[in-house]
C-alpha cells in the first residue's frame, strides 16, 4: 500500500520538515496534523495519503499507519537570472520525489500471566 508523487516543485529539504512530522503515526493522525500544520506541502501530503489509502483495498483507516515516507531529489531545473553589467547568475530549481508507504497496524503482545506457584 503505497503512493509516489514525482517532480513535486519544493526542495527536499523543505518538504522532509513535513514528512518527518507524519512519519510513524497512524493515517487519522497524520491526516489531522497535515489540516493545521501551515506548510506548503501539507496539502500534497493529504492528497499522497489518501491516494495510498486508496491503494489500500479491504482496510479501514483506522487500522493503517505510515510505515516509511521518503523524500529524495527529483530532477533539476536550471534557471538564469539578469544581473549588473550584462551578466548572467545560474540558480536551481530543485524537485522532489515522494513516496508514502502504509501498513497495517501490529497487535502488541501483553504479558503472559503467570499463576503464582503454591
Amino acid at each position: 500500500m503505497h503512493a509516489t508523487l514525482k517532480n513535486y516543485g519544493q526542495s527536499p529539504r523543505k518538504v522532509r520538515l513535513v514528512a518527518d512530522l507524519i512519519r510513524g503515526k497512524s493515517v487519522r493522525d497524520a491526516r489531522t496534523i497535515l489540516s493545521f500544520l501551515p506548510k506548503k506541502s501539507s496539502p500534497m501530503f493529504s492528497t499522497l495519503l489518501a491516494s495510498a489509502l486508496a491503494n489500500a483495498k479491504g482496510v479501514s483507516e483506522t487500522d493503517l499507519v505510515v510505515k516509511k515516507v521518503t523524500v529524495d531529489k527529483g530532477a533539476v531545473m536550471r534557471r538564469f537570472k539578469p544581473m549588473a553589467r550584462g551578466r548572467a547568475a545560474a540558480f536551481r530549481r530543485t524537485r522532489s520525489i515522494v513516496s508514502v508507504v502504509l501498513e497495517k497496524r501490529q497487535e502488541k503482545k501483553g504479558k503472559k500471566s503467570v499463576s503464582p506457584k503454591k
